[in-house]
């Protein structure tokens, strides 16, 4: 019969969690095959009973448990029952060196009376206080200030059945579906139709439903999502909606980010999605910065991962015929397009970050929209329309040579001074739109505090504002989701196709910006403007192709939450 000697001491018990709970318990499938096993309020530990000196004793870690259940058995004569305890501890891989997070079940059978309720009230009892001991031992960095997903979470989740190789539905059915329900996380899934159903269905969906979103596909869909998000009229209080990320996709550059700052080993493929999925069923939240893109159309655009001209740009659209075969689609398109390198003249400019930038803050101001741009030079002559907070006399504007330079321009405090006011309401009680203060319009040239770049040819230009561009491609490894800061990367003309394959090559393991290459610029900005002169070629955001023509974008810190460990 099993032995519970679990101490009722009060001092031992913290929000309902036994500091200590001992209990003796049979194997599932062998009652001969005993256990002990102690709960504290960090660890589970199991230890077989046997008179062996060399007794088997395991011991798990309760952050890396997603969740515990008690139920009865299948044998309705059975008047044992059962509590199951699901973690994903990092273990060694059985094919290559290194950890990943893996599945482990743990399973006991109680039966300690003969009456199946007491047992299955006993079942209940160890499994909530496991549960409620996993809750409060979630995986958490130093410094980092989280919040929490509602329990239960209700969680949307949408999946893009043909992103990737199109596999998106089955791996969320054999990899994902089963944490969920080991983490007793409550889900609808959304199988997506067409280009834009995911924007037009969280633009118009009753969010009140949901805790999260969940997207199960490449970045293309959460692109999507948030700007279905960013164009409804409670926008505010949309986007503060929770974001999961599930790789599903070719790129998977936001999932390989936020697996960096989970600070875990290195993983991809199944392992990657087996790491965002256990973040999902932990349901940390942080904050994540995004970025207002204006096109020469006038459309505003809102993105989380990058803004591309050049070659990144056009590996990403041209290798769209390779989409069949994965990740490898970009090595694939990095290689035709090095055979056949191009360089395209353009102008470009940015606002420099300060060497220490201030707290972060956002303004929102009523309805901008940008003049009818006629795009002049950025180092046009016209007189400047000042951004708010700064002075025409405190800095001149730079013209920079290409060289090599991980070092920020200093600039004054007040032209990086990022506002948080919380969005004032009009008289009819709708939000006003989110302003981007630090932007002129298209039309006119950038202030006296920005730098404008003094080469017309390059042969990329990279704003990104995550970690990884894609699972293998660690672009910045300083870089945070709420860093505030958007990272600048461009690469001028003259440089060999051999030296942009070692810089691709290097940027795998993040050492490209230490390799010393004369054409490479590095610089952290808080606004920038491109302007393409070549008559043709191709600029994304987010990895999607938008209109091609001039583009300027400004960061907007910690606006939205994204579900992280």
């Amino acid at each position: 019969m099993e032995k519970d000697a679990s101490g009722p001491d009060p001092s031992c018990q913290r929000n309902g969690v036994v500091g200590v709970q001992y209990g003796e318990f049979t194997d599932m499938l062998n009652d001969r095959i005993r256990y002990s096993v102690s709960l504290t309020e960090s660890t589970l530990t199991i230890q077989s009973i046997s008179s062996s000196p060399g007794r088997t004793k395991v011991v798990f870690n309760l952050t890396d448990c997603v969740g515990c259940r008690a139920h009865r058995g299948s044998d309705s004569a059975d008047v044992g029952a059962y509590f199951t305890a699901y973690f994903y501890p990092f273990k060694r891989r059985w094919m290559s060196a290194g950890v990943a997070r893996q599945r482990v079940e743990q399973c006991f059978r109680v039966a300690q009376v003969q009456d199946p309720l007491v047992n299955l009230q006993e079942a209940e009892r160890w499994a909530r206080a496991i549960k409620d001991a996993a809750a409060l031992q979630a995986p958490r960095r130093d410094g980092v200030v989280y919040a929490e997903v509602r329990r239960p979470c209700r969680v949307m989740v949408l999946v893009n059945p043909h992103s990737g190789r199109g596999q998106a539905l089955q791996l969320f059915s054999g990899q994902v579906q089963g944490m969920l329900t080991e983490a007793a996380v409550p889900y609808t899934l959304v199988i997506t139709e067409h280009q834009n159903h995911a924007r037009e269905l969280v633009r118009k969906a009753d969010l009140s439903q949901w805790d999260a979103l969940a997207i199960m596909s490449g970045d293309g869909l959460l692109f999507e999502v948030i700007n279905g998000l960013m164009e409804r009229e409670d926008w505010e209080e949309a986007i503060q909606t929770p974001l999961g990320i599930l790789p599903g996709g070719s790129g998977n550059a936001l999932a390989a980010s936020v697996h960096h700052y989970s600070q875990s080993p290195p993983a991809w493929n199944e392992e990657l999605l087996l790491s965002c999925g256990f973040m999902l069923c932990k349901g940390l939240v942080g904050s994540m910065d995004l970025v207002s893109i204006h096109l020469a159309s006038r459309q505003r655009l809102f993105s989380f991962l990058s803004l591309a001209w050049g070659f990144v740009a056009d590996v990403d659209i041209e290798s769209e015929k390779y989409r069949h075969v994965g990740a490898i689609r970009f090595l694939m398109g990095t290689l035709v397009r090095l055979a056949s390198l191009r360089v395209y003249q353009g102008r470009l400019a940015y606002l420099p970050v300060m060497e220490t930038p201030k707290p972060p803050k956002r303004s929102i101001t009523a309805n901008h929209s940008p003049s009818t741009p006629q795009h002049p030079s950025l180092c046009s002559s016209l007189p400047c329309r000042l951004i708010p907070n700064i002075s025409p006399n405190q800095n001149s504007r730079h013209n920079h040579n290409s060289t090599n330079s991980n070092h920020n321009t200093i600039t004054n405090s007040s032209n990086n001074a990022i506002t948080t006011n919380r969005p004032e309401t009009q008289s009819d009680g709708k939000t006003r739109a989110l302003e981007d203060s630090w932007l002129p319009g298209l039309d006119q040239p950038v202030p006296e505090s920005w730098t404008v770049v003094k080469e017309e040819g390059f042969v990329l230009v990279l704003a990104i504002y995550q970690s990884h561009l894609a699972e293998d491609l660690w672009t910045v490894p300083s870089a945070m989701a709420d860093d505030g800061v958007i990272h600048l990367l461009y690469v001028t003309a003259g440089i060999s196709r051999p030296a942009l394959l070692r810089f691709f090559l290097a940027m795998e393991k993040g050492a490209h910006l230490e390799c010393g290459c004369p054409h490479l610029v590095y610089k952290k900005v808080k606004a920038l403007r491109l302007e393409p002169i070549s008559p043709q070629g191709m600029i994304t955001v987010d990895g999607e192709m938008v209109e091609y023509g001039p583009v300027q974008a400004q960061i907007h810190p910690r606006l939205a939450r994204l579900i992280c460990g």
